[in-house]
């Protein structure tokens, strides 16, 4: 960490930190030489240790510096200082899109077309000139004071990951495109895919994909569709969700092939929201079905029996399915993703920012359990039914063993029933003896048939206590994940309440038992269903000044916004009223509206024609109309006299607002030119008898013209001195620039001694 005051290159001074990131640190710091502020963004020194990585990262920034648009921070200079390698930057005054979202919740559509817009147009910007920026995120754009987005670190997602890959760059796990997680080649299409998903936190205010690992994110970005914007926030304008659709399509070839066809539509839905905009098709067509023999159905069957279980990848299986209409099925490259993903990229110019909610991440916004399920769900079965279907199949071993014990009882009891209607009839079949040892037999069979059910029973106990994966129902309305868990066979599981601003009454916000944990199921399970947000009593502003008013209410736990109105009996920029009223009760989380007073309504009134009148008289006229002086300067002018209006800002007769402020001008009069003289050059004599009477004299310069003579220069000449005198001098306030040199020489005692020396000097005259 460099300290203030610290200089790099001899000209950038440090002054604070801006941000820091896995990468590098950014500073303020001032260029002294252009007098202006800059950010310097400094590689930490494991990777400036990386000569490797230096390479790259100054070929990729210089390739950045060629980038000039509105939307793009631009590059000023590459730089090294005793082996701290730098990027001097733009300083752009905000705070990131990150820590913007955060602060503002999901944006307004009107305000998240526009963030959009400037996005994609840097982002044109810089395909037109080949450059991809593979690191598209909130934390990558700013959010200038003035509103307007810049994108920043083009190029160095590039440089960063080609340390450690051969590989083409790959951004952040939450933006990153399927391409870039599986390494494959990535191009403009994967900028826009990343843009796609950043819009889509915009929207919503929240990421579409969140996991426990990098890794599980990644392979959802590869396989999982996301959850629709309208399914969260069914405000959302329906062109905007299927340009996000279109932009996140799992193939880049669906996806917007530009960013100006993406700007296009853009523009297209902010001039009309309701126009319909083209979705790509689904990623894979329905093919025809597959019917497989008994013989491949056991070789699978036994395969997936044997494949060990990635501990990073359990529990995937119960995220939200993919398409079973999808054919093909992507191999993510495991190795590559897990060395990629240990930490996420560099993140600059990013402040810590409180993880989402748990429950946000696997909300699938399924209403009631019934015919529609599937519509919600999506297409086709859940992987967990499919499951469930292979679980319900009898065991074969388990069916053996009934059916023996089936045959074994069948047997003894047909047995029992002979031998006693043998001896109520009184029949002696087999004699004393042989009914003895047909009794002791009979005895046997029942014993051992007894024991070989009480076997077979115990081995059925057994398998019916084998565990069952627990399923994910967080995100399901409580119907509907009351009916999942009794189709998936758990009895022992409650439903408790809880209250959350972030997920809708009714559905469940999370349960006691992780997804894919095995349990049995007897085994308890508590499922939390929200409450709906808390509610809170609204504090009573109303009179409050404004800036007050929302640090109160934010401090409550409220979003506020504002409208304005005038109003005869309350301050500007005090509160009039408030929606809902104040002391009612309202959700945590909750929007509360403020009317703001412009204080009372100002009338028109026509403005009047101050020029050619005196400063004071202008002052008078605009102040009996209630109108305000603006800002007055001073003029030569020599049409107009001294100390009167030479002109207004606004022109005489038009309606304006009482207390507007009118800005005037007041002549200085006409200008008078003055000049100053400087004479220069030397006066000297070669008589070698005035040469003895020299020391002592006085040598006087002057300046003649019409206004008279006017002295330049004076000087005494001491007893050493030669008889060549040097004579310099200026004269200021000069009327004219066309007088001439004069000299005199008086020795000590008085005497004009002048005709005895000569001059050579020269006038020269410049306008002050």
């Amino acid at each position: 960490m460099l300290k203030a005051g610290t200089i790099l290159d001899d000209r950038y001074e440090i002054i604070d930190v801006v941000g820091t990131g896995g990468m590098s640190t950014v500073y303020r710091a001032k260029d002294e030489r252009l007098k202006r502020f800059v950010a310097v963004k400094v590689l930490k020194s494991d990777y400036s240790s990386d000569s490797s990585f230096v390479s790259k990262f100054r070929a990729e920034a210089q390739n950045s510096a060629g980038l000039t648009h509105p939307n793009i921070v631009s590059v000023y200079d590459v730089c090294e200082d005793n082996g701290r390698y730098f990027i001097v930057m733009e300083l752009v005054e905000g705070i990131t899109l990150k820590e913007y979202i955060h602060l503002n919740g999901r944006l307004p559509m009107n305000q998240a077309l526009n963030f959009s817009l400037q996005i994609a147009s840097g982002l044109e910007a810089a395909h037109d000139h080949h450059v991809i920026h593979r690191d598209i995120k909130p934390q990558n754009i700013i959010v200038a004071n003035n509103g307007n987005l810049k994108v920043t670190d083009f190029g160095i997602a590039k440089a960063a990951t080609s340390t450690t890959m051969s590989t083409t760059g790959i951004g952040s796990v939450h933006y990153i495109s399927p391409e870039q997680a599986r390494g494959g080649y990535s191009d403009e299409r994967s900028d826009i895919y990343s843009l796609g998903i950043t819009m889509y936190e915009m929207i919503t205010g929240r990421v579409p994909f969140e996991g426990d690992t990098n890794v599980a994110i990644a392979l959802m970005h590869i396989q999982n569709d996301i959850i629709p914007p309208r399914e969260l926030y069914p405000d959302i304008y329906p062109s905007m969700e299927k340009i996000v659709l279109k932009c996140t399509q799992k193939k880049p070839e669906r996806r917007y092939l530009t960013a100006a066809a993406l700007i296009n539509d853009l523009k297209r839905v902010q001039e009309n929201p309701n126009i319909n905009i083209v979705v790509a098709q689904s990623s894979v067509a329905k093919g025809p079905t597959k019917e497989f023999t008994m013989e491949e159905t056991r070789q699978i069957k036994e395969g997936a029996a044997a494949k060990p279980i990635d501990p990073e990848l359990a529990g995937l299986e119960n995220m939200r399915p993919r398409d079973p209409s999808r054919t093909s099925q992507v191999v993510p490259n495991m190795e590559r993703i897990n060395a990629l993903y240990q930490n996420d990229p560099d993140e600059d110019y990013e402040e810590p920012v409180p993880a989402p909610r748990r429950p946000e991440k696997s909300l699938k916004k399924v209403e009631d359990y019934d015919d529609t399920y599937d519509e919600y769900r999506g297409r086709g079965r859940r992987r967990d039914e499919d499951e469930d279907d292979d679980n319900e199949a009898a065991d074969p071993k388990l069916e053996k063993a009934v059916m023996i014990a089936g045959i074994a009882a069948a047997v003894v009891i047909f047995a029992i029933i002979f031998v006693v209607i043998a001896k109520i009839a009184g029949l002696s079949i087999f004699g004393k003896k042989e009914d003895k040892a047909a009794t002791t037999a009979t005895t046997a069979a029942v014993t051992e048939a007894d024991s070989e059910t009480s076997t077979k029973t115990e081995e059925a106990s057994t398998e019916e206590k084998k565990t069952i994966r627990m399923i994910d129902v967080t995100g399901y309305t409580k119907k509907a994940a009351e009916s999942e868990l009794k189709k998936a066979g758990f009895k022992n599981y409650t439903f408790a309440e809880a209250n959350d601003d972030k997920v809708k009454e009714g559905y469940v916000i999370k349960q006691s038992v992780e997804p894919g944990t095995q349990i049995g199921e007897n085994d308890s399970i508590v499922v939390t269903v929200s409450a709906g947000a808390e509610k809170l009593q609204v504090s009573d502003v109303a009179g409050m000044n404004v800036s007050d008013a929302d640090l109160v209410l934010k401090n409550q736990g409220f979003t506020v916004t504002h409208k304005y109105d005038y109003s005869d009996s309350v301050a500007e920029d005090q509160v009039i009223s408030m929606d809902p009223a104040g002391g009612s009760s309202a959700d945590s989380g909750s929007t509360i509206t403020l009317v703001i007073s412009n204080g009372p309504k100002k009338k028109d009134v026509s403005v009047p024609d101050i020029t050619n009148s005196s400063e004071s008289s202008a002052q008078s006229m605009l102040a009996s109309l209630n109108l305000k002086v603006g800002a007055v300067t001073y003029e030569y002018n020599s049409e107009v006299p001294a100390g009167q209006v030479i002109s207004q800002s606004i022109a005489p007769g038009t309606p304006t607002k009482e207390e507007t402020a009118v800005d005037y001008v007041v002549s200085k009069g006409a200008k008078t030119v003055t000049y100053t003289g400087s004479v220069s050059g030397s006066v000297s004599t070669s008589d070698a008898e005035m040469l003895q009477t020299l020391a002592g004299a006085t040598v006087t310069v002057y300046i003649n013209d019409d206004a008279g003579s006017h002295q330049v220069f004076q000087t005494t000449v001491g007893p050493d001195q030669a008889g060549n005198i040097e004579v310099y001098g200026d004269c200021t306030g000069l009327t004219g620039n066309n007088g001439t040199v004069s000299f005199t020489v008086v020795d000590a005692g008085g005497n004009d001694i002048t005709a005895s020396y000569s001059k050579m000097l020269v006038l020269t005259y410049k306008d002050e």
